[in-house]
């Protein structure tokens, strides 16, 4: 081997141990959960509607703890909220990421005061759930399968509505690709991503100006070896093109953390009834508080359609 070799082999040695470590730096960036500095503090001042729906979760009077154990092995935990008069329904929430089930009160509230029972589930890694890894609503999936079998296990004649919130939206629109019972009726999805790999690539050239060639695919296959999943797998677009039940999509047109160009992607994607709710100079995961009583209008309309 000639010196010329050496200096190669040697300069190619050092770029792939610099991406390993690039690649491993931002797994732990992104997928491991942890207080992420680049998410909102979440210090802004509450509406009276938010306070009102913190005030009913609260009140411990008003809901019982669930746990199951996950495929692999995790103990997850939700909050369910009883109907003050069974009617056969049931709302699973879904939250974002980094967030918890405490999260969520002001969207439970808009279903049970129309008579739902609210399930509100801690994704794995999050909350009181177990779990080292976030998996951005692909292995979530899984376990939201598994809490719409507890919900008709409990009660068989159950008709079941997902409404999921940024990492949460797109769990649902994942488990909407998924064999489903007949008990799952409808699907809202509010501010999701298209793709897992779409949304970190975006992520990575707003935060540190970077493309996402070479270190999206470096980091997922970090996370293939680390979470068992690869960014590629985690297609929502995919996952909907299999759906054929009905959707409302929804998205702040000042979405800067999830563009809002994902949303014309995800809505012409799925197969079933769909309908849009685009809230005008909305950012981020902002749709219900911009205007409460319009969305609460709007999901209002869209479920009774089919839930009635």
């Amino acid at each position: 081997m000639n010196k010329s070799t050496k200096i190669i082999l040697g300069i190619i040695l050092i770029l792939v141990i610099v991406l390993i470590a690039a690649g491993n730096y931002f797994y732990s960036y992104a997928v491991v959960p942890a207080k992420k500095d680049f998410l909102a503090s979440g210090s802004e001042k509450k509406s009276a509607e938010r306070i009102r729906a913190e005030d009913w979760f609260n009140d411990k009077n008003n809901r019982s703890d669930w746990q199951l154990t996950s495929n692999d092995g995790l103990k997850l935990s939700a909050y369910y909220l009883p109907a003050k008069k069974e009617q056969h329904k049931t709302a699973i929430i879904a939250h974002g990421y980094m967030g918890q089930a405490t999260d969520m009160p002001q969207y439970a509230k808009i279903y049970h005061d129309l008579g739902y029972n609210v399930l509100m589930p801690d994704a794995r890694g999050h909350g009181k759930s177990e779990g080292d890894y976030i998996g951005f609503g692909w292995d979530e999936r899984k376990d939201y399968l598994q809490w719409i079998n507890r919900i008709i296990k409990k009660d068989p004649q159950s008709e079941i509505v997902l409404h999921g919130v940024s990492m949460g939206a797109a769990t649902v629109m994942m488990t909407s690709g998924e064999k489903l019972p007949d008990n799952v009726k409808a699907f809202v999805e509010d501010c999701g991503y298209s793709s897992v790999k779409g949304e970190l690539g975006y992520q990575l050239k707003e935060m540190f100006n970077l493309p996402a060639f070479p270190l999206i695919p470096v980091t997922s296959l970090v996370t293939k070896v680390r979470a068992g999943y690869f960014f590629g797998e985690a297609d929502t677009i995919k996952q909907l093109k299999k759906n054929t039940r009905p959707m409302l999509f929804i998205h702040g047109d000042k979405d800067d953390f999830v563009p809002y160009f994902m949303l014309d992607e995800v809505y012409k994607a799925t197969k079933g009834p769909k309908e849009q709710y685009v809230v005008h100079g909305a950012k981020h995961a902002e749709a219900l508080s911009s205007n409460p009583s319009m969305y609460q209008k709007k999901v209002t309309e869209f479920i009774q359609k089919y839930v009635p």
